[in-house]
Formats: C-alpha cells, structure tokens, sequence
C-alpha cells in the first residue's frame, strides 16, 4: 500500500494534505480499493462548517455506500465538481486528481495518523 507520506490520515480512511490553514480531503487508495467501482460521490456545498469526525457526504460504488467523515474541524471552501460528475477518477487517482474538498482548517489535526502508522492499522 503506498501512503503518500506528506499526508495526514483518518481511522475513517480519509487523508488531509496540510496547506498552511487550508486543507486538501480524499479518501485513501485502501479506501477505494475497497469499495471498488464507484458510481457516486455526494459532496456537501462551499461554506458548510463541520467538525472533526461529522459526517460529510456519502460514496457509493457498485458493492456498497459508506459515509465519509471530516478529518478535522474545518468550512469547505471548494468541491472537486470533477469527481461528482465522474467518480471514477477517485478510484484512478484517490491523491491526485480525485480530490474531494478543499477546506479552512478551523483548530488543530491532532489524533490524525501518519503514513506509516495508517498502513499498519490498515494491515490488522
């Protein structure tokens, strides 16, 4: 499994790229792989506030729906419009261009794992 190691990961499967106070949201290729073919992706709107661990939108694939959650408190400030209207680029490309949310980090990452400590919860 290959953790893009400058991220950081949710227990929940999904990933945060720290950019100053702004953030980049996906989910992780052990994510997608799961979940196989997906058909649906359900982003909420720019200006939602969350905070960390709320749900905020759903993915679908041809096996199942799961919920995805947010990393950290945060307001969304863009959705990757090209990933609700083709969802299969999460699964081609879960850290690149399937990107899901940009966000306004609002408080700290804490409780968020590293790469390496990511993959090893995802072995057992």
């Amino acid at each position: 499994m290959n953790n893009p190691e400058n991220l950081l990961y949710a227990e929940s499967h999904e990933w945060l790229k720290v950019e100053g106070n702004e953030g980049i949201i996906g989910i992780t290729d052990f994510a997608q792989d799961s979940l196989g073919d997906i058909t649906f992706v359900d982003l909420p709107q720019i200006g939602d506030s969350f905070t960390k661990g709320q749900e905020m939108g759903v993915i679908e694939s041809v096996k199942a729906a799961s919920d995805i959650y947010m990393p950290c408190d945060c307001k969304v400030i863009a959705v990757n419009d090209a990933v609700i209207n083709n969802p299969e680029i999460v699964n081609k490309d879960p850290y690149g261009n399937g990107w899901l949310l940009r966000i306004s980090i609002e408080g700290t990452t804490d409780g968020l794992l590293s790469a390496n400590d990511y993959a090893t919860k995802c072995t057992h």
